[in-house]
């Protein structure tokens, strides 16, 4: 094999959930398919993975030594393609090959910029590595339309495309059958009058759980359930507070399932999010047929159309986010008519349809980038 690509994320989790069609179709194509993370394991269509000292906190020293050994990588493969994810494996790699005589073409794939344009002068230390690693970066793929405005006005790639996400498995999430439905609500413990709202994601500030379970209570409504599936650093936190708030009986805390095995059981998503790519809990949850319940922020407001397949709600807005909670579970007609909606919308982000949309941005952009970097 004489063709090379290097995959890389923080975490060998990100590319071991998100990017293995990726690798499989280049693996297919005759590419030697390498793949860098924080740790060395197991990664299906990857012929060889190595292991990058990257650390969550963007000022660890131990995240100099990684744009070293990524450098020494960089240099003695000589890749045809860099593939990168996240921001932090962003900054490494892209950091690296800018000490490089000879750079790899690279694309960073930017699954949600953590700032906005109006966060003042709190968006900078976000926003700064984006600007100094923008001259090595030959294509840039968004996800929503926000993140597409500041790339373009900021100049953060030589070549910036939208993409519609990395593709949610459509074999796996789609409305179960009256019988199925039934039955995995029984597995689970739902009785059959129970509106059932599901948030599958990392416990942490930026998902913030916390004020979902506040906005739960609030909302007040008898049938309710909630499930926050997923493990974090703030896990514990939010049993503690669901804890305070009464509602011990009635949120489960499963811990990190199989989402296909749960979100089509329940009747519909919420998030309180501060700030998505675009979010694959939300996309499979449409695909499902659950209409939403979430913050008015990037990524949220490019999925669900307001009144038509959800509702979106101002960002820290407790009150807001209860009445739409008890507005879902109030009225079961619009619940349903809301998720057929959610569910025909979903299909622009099946991965049979982005998977080629993404291998096609870069065939293009190689195809086409003869001498530059």
């Amino acid at each position: 094999m004489e063709k090379k690509v290097l995959f890389c994320a923080s975490t060998l989790d990100h590319l071991r959930q998100f990017h293995q069609p990726y690798l499989e179709a280049f693996a297919r194509a005759g590419w030697e398919v390498w793949a860098a993370a924080e740790q060395v394991g197991e990664l299906p269509w990857a012929h060889r993975v190595v292991a990058l000292p990257l650390r969550k906190k963007f000022t660890s020293p131990e995240n100099l030594l990684a744009v070293a050994q990524c450098r020494r990588l960089l240099a003695r493969e000589r890749f045809g393609l860099v593939s990168v994810h996240t921001a932090l494996a962003g900054a490494v790699v892209r950091a690296a090959a800018w000490t490089l005589p000879r750079r790899p073409p690279i694309c960073y794939t930017c699954h949600g910029y953590l700032f906005r344009e109006q966060d003042g002068l709190g968006k900078w230390p976000y926003l700064l590595p984006e600007i100094l690693c923008a001259p090595v970066t030959g294509l840039l793929l968004v996800m929503n339309g926000e993140d597409e405005q500041i790339a373009r006005s900021r100049r953060l790639g030589r070549r910036i495309r939208r993409i519609d996400g990395m593709g949610f498995d459509g074999a796996r999430f789609y409305p179960p059958s009256p019988q199925d439905r039934a039955a995995g609500r029984a597995r689970w413990g739902f009785a059959p009058d129970e509106v059932v709202f599901v948030y599958a994601a990392e416990f942490s500030r930026r998902k913030n759980q916390a004020l979902v379970l506040r906005a739960f209570a609030r909302a007040g409504v008898p049938n309710g359930r909630l499930v926050l599936a997923g493990v974090g650093d703030l896990r514990e936190e939010c049993i503690r507070l669901a804890q305070q708030l009464g509602l011990s009986g009635r949120v489960l805390f499963p811990g990190e399932v199989d989402t296909a095995e749960l979100v089509g059981f329940c009747d519909a998503v919420v998030s309180a999010s501060h700030s998505e790519g675009l979010p694959f809990h939300l996309m499979e949850g449409m695909a499902c047929g659950l209409p939403a319940a979430v913050t008015d922020i990037k990524g949220h407001r490019d999925l669900v159309e307001p009144e038509v397949t959800g509702l979106l709600c101002p960002p820290e807005d407790e009150a807001a986010l209860a009445a739409a909670i008890a507005r879902l579970a109030g009225e079961p007609d619009t619940r349903r008519a809301w998720g057929r909606a959610a569910q025909v919308r979903s299909g622009r982000y099946a991965r049979q349809r982005v998977v080629p949309q993404v291998l096609g941005e870069y065939r293009q952009w190689l195809e086409g980038r003869e001498g530059d970097g």
